[in-house]
């Protein structure tokens, strides 16, 4: 099964440049460990929530478009992993070895599972991957 790891921390702590490395060895690592492993299908690290966009639609056609990230200013989103594990257990295992977590956060959310459609049926068929928007 699938699950997201959503990385938070504080964007506007203070680190020294030897914490900065540090904390880059351990990603190199962890990324590195979960790739050998089987375990990680993508990650990405995300830009400063300064440089967010935050969308709103209603019915009936409006938009509110504002700079920057809604979450709260304490902890932001700053990265995301998708893990594929055996259950929720294993999902939280590897979550406690991103370096993240030392100081920040690191949530577990399992991917919401959709019904094949035919086109995805044949496509595995054809050995082929198609990625479903969900």
């Amino acid at each position: 099964m699938r699950y997201v790891l959503l990385v938070s921390n504080d964007e506007t702590a203070s680190i020294s440049p030897q914490e900065s490395s540090r904390r880059e060895t351990a990603f190199r690592w962890f990324q590195n460990q979960m790739r050998s492993r089987g375990t990680l299908l993508a990650g990405e690290r995300l830009q400063a929530s300064k440089a967010a966009t935050t969308v709103r639609c209603w019915d009936g056609g409006d938009v509110m478009i504002s700079p920057g990230s809604n979450a709260t200013p304490a902890e932001q989103l700053t990265g995301v992993y998708v893990v594929d594990c055996e259950n929720v257990d294993e999902a939280i295992e590897v979550a406690t070895t991103v370096p993240a977590a030392w100081y920040g956060t690191v949530e577990v959310r399992p991917v919401r599972a959709e019904v094949p459609t035919q086109q995805d049926r044949l496509a595995d068929e054809d050995s082929s991957v198609i990625l479903a928007a969900g």
